[in-house]
């Protein structure tokens, strides 16, 4: 009988936001998995929580998930907790929930807070459909390349962003569109929670100089990138098309995805691409 990975989402900053199933489980695991056990221990000590917690985290290497997996398959359930919020979303647990899944071992999840979903809903932007960036790029290049894609998208889109490299992230992004409205959520349920709206230059001239602390979530729709007006479709989506090419795209999925954004042809797309225009 194998045991079964929880994946247990535990609250972002209000412990209020504990589930009462979150609490049963991590009473009932032989075996916590925790990415700062310190961080851990605080959370559980304040629910009365006895279960041995072990780290789990970015460094921990493959030898650590040899010894979760051998675990499980002991039969003992091992319940895997982040510092905040659900855990293998932009996150070290995604290595372990996918050893599991090819070791044919169960993995359950229990729902928990998530600062993404968090800000999505209070965004107002249309959120029929995302599109979440995980950490935006450090490299100045690589951010400026991802937010245009963002912007040239179907999909409000929503990313995480270190406190340090928030401004120049907003910078960039009202490089590409000034007036476009963004939302920065910061502390979400935490005493100093924040939510601050305005454009994309607005915000960036806001936090211009300024010290920001804090877990960030930026939201912004799609739409709003200036393009000049005599600018000839075609050679954008060959652009584009081009782009997702070197991230890894087919040359046929790349000029499908270019067309689909800017409305240009996809076979003209797909000729262009071929003769290396």
């Amino acid at each position: 009988m194998l045991g079964t990975l929880y994946i247990v989402g535990t609250p972002i900053g209000n412990l209020e936001d504990m589930t009462a199933r979150a609490v049963r489980v991590l009473r009932e695991v032989a075996m916590i998995a925790a990415e700062d056990t310190r961080v851990t221990r605080k959370l559980l000590a304040h629910f009365d929580i006895h279960t041995p917690a072990m780290s789990y985290h970015a460094h921990s290497g493959p030898g650590r998930i040899a010894e979760v997996v051998a675990l499980l398959r002991e039969g003992k359930d091992v319940a895997l907790v982040s510092d905040a919020g659900m855990p293998g979303i932009s996150d070290p647990g995604q290595a372990l929930v996918a050893a599991c899944v090819t070791e044919d071992i169960p993995v359950v999840p229990v729902p928990g807070p998530s600062a993404i979903v968090a800000a999505l809903a209070v965004s107002g932007f249309n959120t029929d459909r995302f599109r979440f960036l995980g950490f935006l790029p450090r490299s100045k290049k690589e951010r400026r390349a991802l937010l245009r894609d963002s912007l040239l998208g179907a999909d409000t889109c929503a990313a995480y962003e270190a406190p340090h490299r928030v401004t120049d992230a907003l910078a960039d992004l009202a490089d590409l569109a000034p007036d476009h409205p963004v939302l920065l959520a910061r502390e979400l349920t935490k005493k100093f929670e924040e939510l601050k709206r305005g454009t994309a230059r607005d915000l960036a001239d806001m936090l211009a100089g300024a010290e920001v602390r804090g877990e960030i979530v930026l939201v912004w729709p799609c739409g709003g990138l200036q393009t000049a007006p005599d600018e000839d479709p075609l050679a954008r989506a060959v652009a584009m098309a081009s782009h997702y090419r070197e991230d890894g795209l087919s040359t046929k999925d790349a000029a499908a995805r270019a067309a689909a954004e800017t409305g240009a042809s996809r076979r003209e797309v797909y000729q262009a691409l071929l003769n290396g225009v």
